[in-house]
């Protein structure tokens, strides 16, 4: 269709996301919403004995990680002041996501095809990391907001920031 990969991607995103995303001010609980997607999906595609439902499988995967990629995207870009901070923090962010794809290589051997039991397996455990992350950068963001709103805190040097949860 001549997309560049990365805008592939990010049209793959459920338009959805960034909808309510942009209409509640609110990065995590979409983070955490589309995670449990995949974590629906991958014990389906990993474990179900039909090719349908393990087809079916492929595609909550796809939707909860490609939807999160972009949404991770606007939840450190979100939380980070500053254009220079903000540039090296992406930067650092879509470097690690790359050394991800590296991970995914030795993960998903060939020896274990067609089920891949331990990727699988590692993909879970992604997810639920992702999970445990937003819940406790939110719980930190909360706080810090809601001393900043009483006047107790500066968030990165400005008393009118505040942290998007």
């Amino acid at each position: 269709m001549g997309f560049s990969v990365a805008a592939a991607q990010c049209l793959t995103a459920p338009p959805a996301s960034a909808y309510i995303g942009d209409r509640l001010h609110s990065r995590g609980p979409i983070l955490i919403a589309n995670a449990l997607i995949a974590l629906i999906g991958l014990p389906i595609m990993g474990f179900a004995s039909s090719n349908g439902a393990r087809y079916f499988g492929v595609f909550l995967v796809t939707a909860g990680t490609n939807a999160n990629i972009p949404t991770s995207l606007a939840y450190q870009a979100n939380n980070v002041r500053g254009q220079w901070k903000r540039a090296f923090c992406s930067a650092l962010f879509v470097a690690f996501g790359g050394i991800g794809g590296i991970a995914g290589g030795t993960i998903f051997r060939a020896q274990d095809a067609p089920r891949y039991l331990p990727g699988i397996g590692a993909a879970i455990a992604c997810n639920c990391l992702v999970i445990i992350f937003v819940l406790g950068l939110s719980g930190y963001f909360i706080r810090a907001n809601r001393l900043a709103e009483k006047g107790e805190k500066i968030i990165e040097g400005s008393g009118k920031f505040r942290y998007t949860i």
